[in-house]
């Protein structure tokens, strides 16, 4: 898969399998779920929502990937773009950046996938040291 084709998304926060949240409901209707996948990075507790650094072969961050569908790629992308604040219509310095990563899915295989990446390392924000922001959030790891 080349940067040009690619529609997988790996999400590791508020964008992960929770039927309580609208955008996932965005990524039920139009992506397929590929299943649960780690990304080396560390992720980090910003208050209402995570974000991940990346990469950091030490560390891995807990997620899911999605396949979307290509017809619908531009449309989705720009929607999410606009909810993680990275749209091209949003003020710099943004706080994510859109890049390709790779994602081991639970199986051991490999894919390459878009995920939305802090620009800079947070300093006064804790790390969700079990890379797993659903777990964390409720209470299960600290």
């Amino acid at each position: 898969m080349t940067r040009e084709d690619a529609t997988c998304l790996f999400v590791y926060g508020t964008l992960r399998r929770d039927p309580r949240h609208e955008m996932f409901h965005l990524l039920a209707k139009h992506a397929r779920y590929l299943g649960e996948a780690t990304v080396s990075g560390r992720l980090f507790d910003l208050g209402d929502y995570p974000g991940m650094t990346w990469p950091d072969e030490r560390k891995s961050v807990i997620g899911e990937v999605y396949e979307v569908d290509p017809t619908e790629w531009d449309r989705i992308i720009a929607r999410l773009d606009e909810y993680e604040g990275c749209a091209s219509s949003d003020p710099i310095p943004q706080e994510y950046r859109r890049e390709i990563v790779p994602a081991r899915l639970s199986d051991g295989t490999t894919v390459s996938a878009w995920a939305y990446v802090l620009n800079r390392a947070p300093n006064d924000t804790r790390e969700i040291r079990s890379g797993d922001y659903l777990a964390w959030r409720e209470g299960a790891t600290r």
